[in-house]
């Protein structure tokens, strides 16, 4: 793997991390405000459901490159 394709998968990388991290954010404030009576925990879930997802998504594109990808012929 070259040094640009690493560069291009970790600012994919960034990329989804923002922005799961601020809707995961976003959503726990209006959950928190509308039906959890001002309760910061919905934020803290929020926040870590998107972040947890996009490390999986990170980890898995990151990791991509050293998968056996199998033909079509071979299913």
């Amino acid at each position: 793997m070259s040094e640009k394709e690493l560069g291009k998968k970790w600012d994919r990388c960034l990329a989804d991390g923002a922005i799961k991290l601020g809707t995961g954010l976003g959503l726990g404030i209006v959950f928190s405000v509308l039906f959890f009576k001002r309760h910061t925990w919905p934020i803290s879930l929020g926040s870590g459901a998107g972040l947890g997802m996009a490390y999986a998504n990170c980890q898995n594109d990151l990791r991509s490159h050293y998968l056996l990808h199998k033909s079509e012929k071979e299913q």
